[in-house]
């Protein structure tokens, strides 16, 4: 009899060496990031797909049983994130709390977000409300955890316990730390948006394509977070792979940028463009426009560009946003020595206004005159630019 409790003890019922256990531990914990990629965040909280009544009830479950976390919270605490980023209303947002503190702590954050009534109400609407949800799901949160403990112990003993504490880490380190923290702090930008969010890497293999997280903030509510022909993404995979069987439809993608040729004026499709494709068009401007024209002061004067150190060279994309009073100090003495930068600049912050204007016709007359001026500049880059711009039109379907 104690033979067979060691053994149950040691191995579970399931009696699976450590490669079985590997795969296990693999199958589950991607299981519940495509719950949270999917479901929660792609589903519930953008409404870029819409899942097969089955699917959405699974992923309900499964985050249930390995999370504990609540739909209508998660829902809320990632609505007000973009709604609030970068401020001191954001629930997580490294510019406030600071890397650190995200990173290793972000689940207290997340926790605290989840405990404000008035945000649940005002970001939480839309999300399950049914018998199942408030008297399981939501009224005993914990007992999923509890359940899976259960489980694992039964199938794989001791070592079951252990996979267990895996789980039960794996959404707070990968989503509230690394997501949350690091995709605000490091990484690559495809669009200048108005906040910090990076890709982490361009192949979104390993958190259900969370790793594109830049490209997320741009387009929040596109299913498909790949946007470079480079880039992957498995969650999309995921939705593609779920809509061929009829399990998923997609609502919303990213839209595509389209540029006519022989625009003479800004119109009304160029302004809905221009609208639509901000960053897109920031990042444009910084790239083409504000890059070359510090290569070439730098060039006149003798200088490496390398003399402007990265961090202020990268602060002229948003204006310095993101700089302390030291350092915007730093950048209006760089731009004083450099009256070609300093008119691109005006035009930059100018152009990020105009996209801020309320009132169609407004804006477009002001799109108009910037163009007008920009072509009447005399600076090659600004030139080259508008005559871009000036043609932006969104693809059609």
């Amino acid at each position: 009899m104690l033979d067979v409790v060691l053994q149950f003890l040691s191995g579970g019922v399931s009696g699976a060496g450590w490669v079985e256990l590997l795969v296990y531990l693999l199958v589950v914990t991607q299981l519940t990031i495509f719950t949270v990629t999917l479901y929660l965040h792609r589903c519930q909280t953008h409404r870029g797909i819409d899942l097969h009544p089955s699917v959405s009830h699974f992923f309900r479950f499964w985050g249930w049983l390995t999370t504990g976390m609540v739909t209508k919270e998660w829902v809320a605490v990632h609505r007000k994130h973009h709604a609030k980023v970068e401020t001191e209303e954001d629930p997580h947002s490294p510019q406030i709390y600071g890397i650190k503190k995200v990173f290793w702590d972000g689940v207290s954050l997340y926790r605290d977000a989840s405990l404000i009534k008035e945000d649940l109400e005002k970001y939480g609407r839309g999300t399950p409300d049914d018998w199942i949800e408030r008297k399981l799901y939501t009224g005993h949160p914990y007992w999923g955890p509890v359940l899976m403990l259960i489980i694992n112990f039964t199938l794989f003993g001791v070592l079951g316990a252990a996979v267990w504490a895996v789980q039960m880490a794996w959404i707070p380190f990968w989503a509230a730390g690394f997501v949350n923290g690091i995709g605000h702090w490091w990484g690559y930008r495809n669009f200048e948006s108005s906040d910090t969010a990076t890709n982490l890497i361009p192949w979104g293999f390993w958190i259900g394509g969370e790793e594109l997280h830049n490209n997320h903030h741009a387009f929040p509510s596109s299913a498909k977070f790949a946007l470079r022909k480079w880039e992957f993404d498995i969650g999309w995979a995921m939705i593609c792979l779920l809509r061929a069987v009829g399990l998923a439809k997609v609502l919303r993608v990213a839209p595509t940028l389209n540029i006519r040729p022989n625009v003479y004026l800004p119109d009304a499709d160029t302004l809905k463009a221009v609208l639509t494709h901000r960053f897109h068009a920031m990042t444009d401007y910084y790239r083409n426009v504000i890059v070359p024209t510090l290569a070439d002061e730098a060039q006149h004067a003798g200088e490496s560009i390398k003399a402007v150190p990265r961090r202020l060279r990268r602060a002229f994309a948003d204006g310095g946003r993101w700089l302390d009073g030291e350092g915007r100090e730093r950048m209006q003495a760089v731009l004083a020595k450099r009256p070609t930068l300093s008119t691109v600049c005006d035009f930059r912050n100018r152009l990020a206004e105009l996209m801020e204007q309320r009132g169609a016709e407004q804006a477009l007359k002001g799109l108009q005159q910037w163009i007008v001026e920009a072509e009447q500049s005399g600076i090659r880059a600004l030139q080259e630019f508008a005559q871009r711009l000036k043609g932006y039109a969104v693809a059609a379907g």
